[in-house]
Formats: structure tokens, sequence, C-alpha cells
């Protein structure tokens, strides 16, 4: 599949469905994007949190972050702390849509996470403090089922399955990747 197809698709398949909304309540509200460009096939773009963060230490994530009152929206919010944490300038980014709202539930967080394409080169720019390194990861790579495991986990009595990809010897897990579990299934077709 080549960069326009899944830019198609994407945007073909998010416009054909009701996204799954969250009232925050007491969550913090925030926003990631979801970037994809070519690297010859398609990638999607993840950044790996330092030791230096309070929560998420270490982990992969999108680039994003939590909301602020400055934001004119959760679109906003999100380019906002990609250009921020990785130096992705926001007029590089061609919003495609928002996917499900995602709990997290051990921090207490509501993401909202917004798919766009990037069809110019970027130069990363980690910030050094929340973020130690971008990954680019071949949307093949993640649809490989040899990269992917599922556990199920017990959280103040109930159990939830928590997904997992491997890729170059970095781990792809919690909310982050639920929602590339979900954008997959959407873009595949997957129930």
């Amino acid at each position: 599949m080549t960069l326009e197809d899944l830019v198609t698709l994407t945007r073909e398949r998010l416009a054909a469905r009701v996204r799954r909304v969250v009232d925050p309540g007491p969550l913090v509200r925030a926003a990631v994007l979801v970037p994809l460009l070519d690297r010859g096939g398609p990638h999607l773009v993840f950044a790996k949190r330092s030791d230096r963060v309070s929560t998420h230490r270490g982990q992969i994530s999108f680039p994003g972050g939590s909301v602020s009152a400055a934001d004119a929206s959760l679109l906003d919010a999100a380019l906002r702390e990609s250009e921020e944490e990785v130096g992705l300038p926001r007029r590089a980014v061609e919003p495609l849509g928002a996917l499900d709202d995602t709990e997290t539930f051990a921090t207490q967080f509501v993401i909202t996470p917004w798919v766009g394409v990037i069809r110019e080169p970027v130069a990363w720019r980690p910030d050094g403090e929340e973020i130690e390194k971008v990954i680019e990861v071949p949307f093949a790579a993640l649809l490989e089922r040899a990269n992917f495991r599922v556990e199920h986990w017990t959280r103040d009595g109930v159990v939830r399955p928590v997904y997992f990809y491997d890729y170059g010897g970095e781990v792809i897990w919690g909310a982050t990747a639920r929602i590339v579990k979900h954008y997959l299934d959407l873009v595949t077709g997957a129930p």
C-alpha cells in the first residue's frame, strides 16, 4: 500500500463513521498526532519519552500532550505539542481526521488522536526534555502478526486486553498501542 492509498482510505473510513467521544469529567484532556509519512512506503511516527518526564517515562507515544486553555481546538493542541516535542512544523501536517477518544487507566487522561499526513521533508528535533528520540515505524511492520501480542491485565478488578507492538527493539504498548490497533482495524476493515 502506498502512502496515498493509505491517506485516501483513512479519509474515507474516518468520514464514514461516528467517532467515540468521551466526556473527560475529572480526566485530563489530551490530544496526540498520528503522523503518516512516506519512506518508500507509509510509516507512522512515534516519540520515545525521556526518563525525566513525570508520566509514561521511557514509553513510546505519539507526539502530543495536554490541552491548554490557549489551544483553539484539540487538533491545535496536538499540532502545538508535536511542534514543541519533536520539531514538526504545524504547516507540514495535513489533518485527515480524528480517531476515537481513548482513556488511560493508570494516569487519568482522555486522549483525542488526530491522523495527519506529512508530505514535506522534516528534520526531527526531539526536545530532549520530554522526548528522547523519534521513531518511524513502517505501516507494514505494524500489520505483521509476529510484531503484535495481547496480554490480559487486571486493574481495579477489571480485566482488560493490553496490546503490544514490537519494532526495532522498541515496544509500543498502553494507550498508544490501543490507538494503533484502532487505526489499523479502521483501515484494514478488521472487526
